[in-house]
């Protein structure tokens, strides 16, 4: 994590960042997708994307009260759902998650001043990730608290 502090103070913010953390993530646990969501009101709204075509920056989606969001932005744990079981309890676009043959996710909540703010999210295929995975990436999750506090404040 400390490699990336230093890319905070360089310009081209928040793309720079975006980029150097799908890359190092992929490099701790792989991905074939990875997202950023930032927290708006009841909404997520998508600021970064590996698959725009599928998982188009400019989406938002509203979070009703549901298992996973009780978890990940009320309780501000991080989610592994390590198979399509995992996937489908956690989300409503389950069938599009599996279309691209993913089937497992982690889902890292963003957090500042005892609030979720984001989540950053990693899926790849079925069993490729476990609790040792999740603890390679979560020391992580703090870099984007200044992009998501921006985001959010341009809304």
């Amino acid at each position: 994590m400390t490699d990336l502090l230093p890319l905070l103070a360089e310009p081209g913010q928040p793309e720079t960042l975006y980029r150097a953390l799908e890359a190092e993530t992929k490099r701790l646990v792989g991905h074939q997708l990875f997202t950023l969501l930032y927290v708006d009101g009841k909404d997520v709204a998508r600021v970064w994307s590996s698959r725009p075509a599928e998982y188009p920056t400019s989406g938002r989606k509203t979070m009703g009260e549901t298992p996973w969001g009780a978890h990940v932005l009320k309780g501000g744990k991080p989610y592994l759902g390590a198979d399509k079981q995992g996937i489908r309890w956690a989300f409503y676009d389950h069938e599009l998650i599996e279309s691209m043959g993913l089937g497992a996710v982690i889902n890292l909540p963003i957090r500042y001043n005892g609030e979720t703010i984001g989540t950053c999210n990693m899926l790849d295929a079925e069993h490729a990730y476990d609790e040792a995975a999740v603890q390679k990436v979560l020391p992580l999750a703090p870099l984007l608290i200044p992009a998501f506090l921006e985001a959010r404040r341009k809304v």
